[in-house]
C-alpha cells in the first residue's frame, strides 16, 4: 500500500506539478533572453532552453548530490560511504530524473526546433551552495565545481515577533529549540513528549516549533517552560537557544552552525542522514537520533554531549560567519 500510494501521488500530484514548473521554465527564458541561466538540477529543460539561446548554464548544488566523488556517496542516495567506487556511482542517481521527464525534455527541445534525439551540453560548472567549513572540498571534483559556501545574507529588519515568543525570550533561563520544519510521520506526540521532558531533565526551558506536524506535544507535557508555535524565525531563536534539536536539513543545518548553537540531529528522510554524518564526524554534534525511537533518557544525553561541543561549534560559528557565499557565487557566474 504505501509503494502504491508513492506511485499513485507521483502520476496525481508530482508529476503535473513538474511537468508545469518545467514548461514555466521555458516560457520565462523565453521572455526574458538572460545571459546565463544559473539553476536548480531538478529544473531539467535548463539546458535545453540554453542550448536554443546559445548561452552558458550552471547548475547549483544546495547539497552536494551531483558532482562525483570517491569522497563521500551522494547526498540523499546513501545514508554511509561503501567504497570510492561505490561513492562514485551513487551520483548517477540523479539521471534516473531525466528519465522520469524525458517527454517534458522532449516537448521543451520541440519547441524550440531543437532535434529529440540531440544531446545537450553539460553545465558550464556547478555552484555547490555549502560552506567550505563544514565540507573539506573533495580532491577529485573538477576546477568547474565551485564550493562557494552557503548563500546567506544579512537578515534584514525583522516583523515583530509573536507576543507569546517575545516574553519567551526574555525571561530568565536557557532553552532548547526543536523543530522538524516540514517532516512528519511516525508518532509526533511521543517525539514532542521525549524532546521536552529530556529538555527538562538537562534544565532547559523547551520552544517547538511544530512545523508540518513532526512535533505534536501532548497536553499533559506542556507548562510555563514549555512554548509552543507552528514555526519561529531561525534568525532570532537559533542565536539565543543553548541546543538546536532539528531534522538536519541543508539549510537548518547552516542557519544553526553559524547561530553557534550546538545541534542534536533526527534525520527524516533525503539529505539529512549526511549532514548528521557530516557534523558528527567534523565534531559538531554527536551520534543522530532516531526519529522514532526518541526516549527522554536519550534526548537527555544527547543535550549533555552536544552542549560539551559548544567551544568547537563557535569556532565553526566564527569561521561562517566571514564567509561570503553568495558574493563568491556572483563573482564565478
Amino acid at each position: 500500500p504505501g509503494a502504491a500510494g508513492g506511485i499513485r501521488a507521483f502520476r496525481e500530484h508530482i508529476r503535473p506539478a513538474m511537468s508545469t514548473l518545467l514548461s514555466r521554465v521555458v516560457d520565462e527564458a523565453l521572455q526574458w533572453q538572460p545571459d546565463i541561466l544559473v539553476a536548480h538540477p531538478k529544473l531539467l529543460t535548463v539546458p535545453v532552453v540554453a542550448e536554443h539561446l546559445g548561452i552558458a548554464h550552471l547548475t547549483v548544488e544546495l547539497t552536494p548530490a551531483l558532482t562525483p566523488t570517491a569522497a563521500f556517496p551522494a547526498a540523499g542516495v546513501l545514508n554511509r560511504s561503501l567504497g570510492s567506487a561505490i561513492n562514485r556511482l551513487s551520483y548517477r542517481a540523479a539521471a534516473a530524473g531525466e528519465r522520469l521527464f524525458a517527454a517534458d525534455i522532449r516537448a521543451a527541445k520541440e519547441r524550440v526546433g531543437i532535434s529529440p534525439s540531440r544531446k545537450m551540453p553539460p553545465p558550464a560548472g556547478s555552484l555547490v551552495a555549502v560552506s567550505p567549513t563544514l565540507l573539506s572540498r573533495p580532491s577529485d571534483w573538477p576546477e568547474t565545481t565551485h564550493l562557494t559556501g552557503d548563500w546567506s545574507w544579512p537578515t534584514p529588519a525583522e516583523s515583530p515577533l509573536d507576543p507569546a515568543l517575545d516574553d519567551f525570550l526574555a525571561q530568565d533561563g536557557p532553552f532548547l529549540y526543536a523543530g522538524f520544519g516540514s517532516m512528519r510521520g511516525g508518532d509526533a506526540s511521543h517525539r514532542a513528549e521525549a524532546i521536552i521532558e529530556g529538555g527538562r531533565r538537562a534544565g532547559l526551558r523547551v520552544l517547538v516549533s511544530t512545523g508540518w506536524g513532526g512535533l505534536e506535544p501532548p497536553p499533559h507535557t506542556l507548562g510555563a517552560d514549555v512554548l509552543v508555535l507552528p514555526a519561529v524565525p531561525h534568525t532570532t531563536v537559533l542565536s539565543r537557544a543553548a541546543v538546536a534539536i532539528h531534522h538536519g536539513g541543508a539549510g537548518t543545518v547552516h542557519a544553526a552552525s553559524r547561530a553557534g548553537v550546538p545541534s542534536v540531529l533526527v534525520p527524516f528522510l533525503a539529505d539529512q542522514p549526511f549532514w548528521a554524518r557530516l557534523l558528527q564526524q567534523s565534531g559538531l554534534a554527536g551520534p543522530a537520533l532516531h526519529r522514532n525511537r526518541l526516549t527522554a533518557d536519550g534526548v537527555h544525553t544527547a543535550i549533555g554531549d552536544t552542549v560539551d561541543r559548544r567551544a568547537t561549534v563557535q569556532q565553526a560559528s566564527d569561521r561562517m560567519r566571514s564567509e561570503r557565499g553568495a558574493e563568491t557565487a556572483a563573482k564565478i557566474i
